[in-house]
């Protein structure tokens, strides 16, 4: 039986990884499972970026009148802290679950556009270093990640440093719509025969809800980006008040895309913590069609709260009203998926392994962060709480809690499958304990320095406010947070190559990615399974789980060695040659097409660093050879 074939052989994992075919494989790759590991790779690496800016930031406030760094440094740590961990951090990591499992959970062998999706990760890649390099020059943005126009406007903020933040998020928004568009595509069209929509993975449903608010959210901010760059470039006056602008145009533009990006941000670690509770819980999950159904809602409602974050500029009782109670009802869909975590895992026979510790950690923590968002959806309380380290308290228990916890946990749950080994579940206790204290440590004494008025983004404070306790623990809290990245690196390298060797179906799990070799061959099954189930294995292995849900038993699923695993460990490993299965050609074009696509955007910042003559002589020559990569990337053979 599929579900039970012993672990591939050496060199099966090594082809499937791409470890014996060396760098050029990587580079020219697309291969959906190889880009989500760069992804994941990448994403970890911007991590402890992100992580030492912060630190760096704790260090300069962990006492009244710190001296670590300047003001005009500390603006840049906290723009590029938060840039860094929303844009470059946890939707790439989100990025790299999307490409690894969504074909595997559809019954996919590839996405449906291979090279848009390599093409996304250069670009990703590309645009991260752009704006992450100049803090070394003492240049990186420094507006915050929220870049209010119109301070971020040449009057304001000249100098290079905005330059970096608006071409940089241009050049990530190119990464995000096409893969988006890529995931959409693959979804709709090429799921395995028997998965309609109501038998896929919650995982895959959360990341289907994520690419839609990826199109939708997005052209928001490249509007409000575009109309700050013909600004800052061209002299065009969209934000210039003594022009007749809107002072809060930028802030309406901005908020229309950043609220449904903290859905963007916390949905697929949702669809994450909701294949590994029921996995340790031994236990389909609770109300599968309101946890679908809750997703879609809390997508739609997202586009209708932007203005929460506006109470306290004036919009007046009615905008104020209807906001309030907008924000009010999306808490309904969200603690729905609360309650069906909870219901999941009452009665279950649960393994505390440390995948599920950070999934339940997602649960306990999203909740505290949920309940002060809560209380800012008042007016009046928002108004009080507003620009205060109480919102920061409350987004890190939203983001850090949330989204990274829940990506965790994906991690310790996947990596098996990824890799053919377990991580060691000791040192990712360790890691788990150092990660959870020390959030609770950093995050939890803000809300009190917040209410004590403690504002956002000061660089120092005076003796005397009542804030340095608070300060100082938040700062000890970083300490642990560091301690147990550090522990996590470890076991993550060490790991690969010295971990446990894991079998097909490490957890007992019950969905499609657990039916074929672990790590998966390049065209991930042999044939593609027939799905009548929402959880096939389990109907394979134990019907008994799964005898109430509807369609099925133990004659429901059609997996066997011939759909999903061409070999057992006695018999020669098959490469898709050898099966006749079509692959997509490897090509280095994406990665060209997205270097000289950010060398042409990225050109627009010597208009200030040069003239605007070199700027567009330089922007024409990238230009040139970026559309010459796309003509020959149409014109080179796709298998």
């Amino acid at each position: 039986m599929a579900t039970t074939a012993a672990p591939a052989p050496a060199h099966a994992a090594a082809y499937a990884t791409g470890e014996a075919t060396g760098l050029w494989s990587w580079l020219a790759t697309v291969d959906h499972k190889r880009i989500g590991t760069l992804y994941l790779w990448t994403a970890l690496f911007f991590f402890l970026v992100g992580g030492i800016e912060a630190a760096i930031m704790r260090a300069q406030l962990m006492g009244p009148n710190g001296q670590v760094v300047s003001a005009e440094m500390f603006n840049q740590l906290f723009t590029m802290h938060g840039t860094t961990m929303v844009f470059l951090v946890i939707m790439p990591l989100s990025a790299a679950f999307f490409n690894y499992l969504i074909p595997l959970q559809i019954g996919a062998r590839d996405v449906a556009f291979p090279r848009l999706n390599a093409f996304s990760y250069w670009v990703y890649l590309f645009g991260g270093l752009f704006m992450t390099v100049p803090i070394f020059f003492k240049v990186a943005p420094d507006g915050g990640w929220f870049g209010y126009a119109p301070l971020t406007t040449m009057q304001f903020s000249g100098g290079l440093n905005i330059d970096f933040w608006v071409l940089g998020l241009q050049i990530l928004g190119v990464s995000s719509l096409a893969a988006a568009f890529n995931f959409i595509t693959t979804i709709i069209n090429m799921r395995a025969p028997g998965m309609s929509l109501m038998r896929m993975p919650i995982f895959t449903w959360m990341s289907f809800v994520v690419q839609f608010l990826l199109v939708l959210a997005f052209p928001a901010i490249t509007v409000a980006l575009f109309f700050l760059q013909f600004d800052r470039f061209f002299g065009t006056q969209f934000y210039e008040i003594a022009a007749g602008a809107d002072p809060l145009l930028w802030q309406h533009l901005f908020w229309v895309f950043g609220h449904p990006e903290v859905y963007i941000l916390i949905l697929p670690a949702f669809g994450l913590a909701s294949e590994i509770l029921p996995t340790f819980s031994k236990k389909p999950l609770f109300g599968y069609n309101v946890m679908v159904y809750s997703g879609i809602m809390i997508g739609f409602l997202g586009f209708g709260v932007w203005a929460h974050h506006m109470f306290a500029v004036g919009m007046g009782a009615t905008a104020d009203t209807i906001f309030s109670m907008a924000t009010m009802l999306i808490g309904i869909p969200t603690g729905v998926k609360i309650f069906n975590w909870i219901a999941t895992m009452w009665g279950g026979q649960i393994r505390f392994t440390v995948a599920m510790k950070f999934a339940i950690a997602l649960v306990a923590l999203f909740t505290i962060g949920g309940i002060s968002g809560v209380m800012h959806s008042s007016p009046p309380t928002d108004l009080q709480q507003t620009d205060t380290y109480f919102i920061v308290a409350h987004f890190h228990y939203v983001l850090f809690g949330g989204s990274i916890m829940g990506i965790m946990g994906g991690i310790y749950f996947y990596f098996p499958k990824m890799t053919g080994r377990y991580l060691s579940e000791k040192l990712g206790n360790l890691h788990f304990w150092l990660f959870f204290i020390g959030m609770n440590m950093t995050f939890f004494p803000m809300h009190y320095s917040g209410m004590l008025g403690m504002p956002r983004r000061i660089y120092t404070y005076d003796i005397g406010q009542g804030w340095e306790n608070f300060n100082w623990w938040s700062t000890i809290g970083v300490i642990f947070q560091f301690a147990g990245a550090l522990v996590f690196m470890y076991n993550f390298f060490k790991s690969r190559s010295s971990g446990e060797k894991a079998p097909n179906d490490a957890w007992g799990a019950g969905t499609l990615e657990w039916s074929i070799p672990s790590p998966p061959p390049d065209y991930n099954f042999a044939q593609l399974p027939v799905v009548t189930s929402r959880y096939p294995l389990w109907d394979l292995k134990h019907p008994e789980m799964t005898a109430d849900l509807a369609h099925s038993g133990p004659d429901a699923m059609t997996i066997t060695d011939s759909h999903a695993v061409p070999m057992h460990e006695e018999t020669e490993y098959k490469t898709a040659k050898e099966l006749g299965i079509p692959m997509p050609f490897p090509t280095i074009k994406p990665l060209f097409a997205a270097l000289f696509m950010v060398m042409m955007v990225g050109g627009l910042v010597f208009v200030h660093a040069i003239s605007m003559p070199f700027a567009i002589g330089a922007m024409i020559v990238s230009g040139s050879l970026f559309i010459g990569t796309l003509y020959g990337w149409l014109t080179s053979p796709l298998e």
